[in-house]
């Protein structure tokens, strides 16, 4: 049988255009990239802080940044998103990333950041669309992650794509399926109607906390 073509492979590199004529590039995360991620949570504000990291955040940890720099591209994989400066330089404006389950390698745990800057420009969507796809090549068919067990407005959206949600002593968690369903089209279809929803999720409030895995 014929492999899977991975189109995020180690080169990946793609560019697009926000809804404002942005120009932003998507590539893997890098062990050099440490500065400018700390750059990039500085200007973060406090409630995207906590809805990324599910509490109040000051600074970032010289440990949390090696963990979210350092990552292996198969089951800790990171997307960021950049748009060149005057000066040449890099600047980083969202990441995305799946931490695969330990326990089932089928299953991981997403997370997605944007900077407050480009918010509701349409990063969101192009990230999650990308790290979804990401997942999928690397044989991840289901997403899971928290939310609060009383948010309805997350809730419809989740229910909309099929997402199960799973209460336990930690908390509210969903899960939502990659794999096409036999009525769909395809996989990619499904996978950018899915990320779509969660990204929508995570703009309304949905913490993302695959940095709990982190040292």
């Amino acid at each position: 049988m014929m492999a899977m073509m991975m189109l995020t492979g180690p080169d990946f590199r793609e560019r697009h255009v926000l809804d404002d004529g942005t120009e932003v590039t998507l590539r893997h995360i890098r062990p050099d990239d440490a500065d400018e991620l700390r750059r990039g949570f500085h200007r973060l504000s406090r409630a995207s802080r906590y809805r990324r990291f599910q509490g109040v955040l000051n600074d970032l940890s010289g440990s949390m940044v090696h963990y979210l720099t350092h990552v292996d591209g198969r089951d800790h994989v990171a997307i960021v998103a950049t748009r060149a400066a005057d000066d040449g330089r890099e600047i980083g404006l969202g990441v995305a990333r799946f931490v695969r389950s330990t326990e089932d390698p089928t299953v991981a745990e997403v997370a997605l950041t944007v900077v407050d800057e480009v918010q509701r420009r349409g990063l969101g969507r192009i990230l999650a669309v990308a790290i979804a796809r990401a997942a999928r090549e690397r044989g991840i068919h289901r997403l899971q992650g928290p939310i609060l067990r009383d948010n309805v407005p997350i809730r419809l959206l989740l229910d909309e794509v099929g997402a199960e949600v799973h209460h336990g002593p930690d908390g509210t968690v969903f899960e939502v399926s990659l794999d096409p369903a036999p009525e769909t089209n395809g996989a990619r279809a499904r996978i950018e109607r899915i990320a779509r929803k969660v990204m929508r999720a995570f703009a309304h409030g949905a913490p993302a906390s695959a940095i709990r895995s982190s040292p």
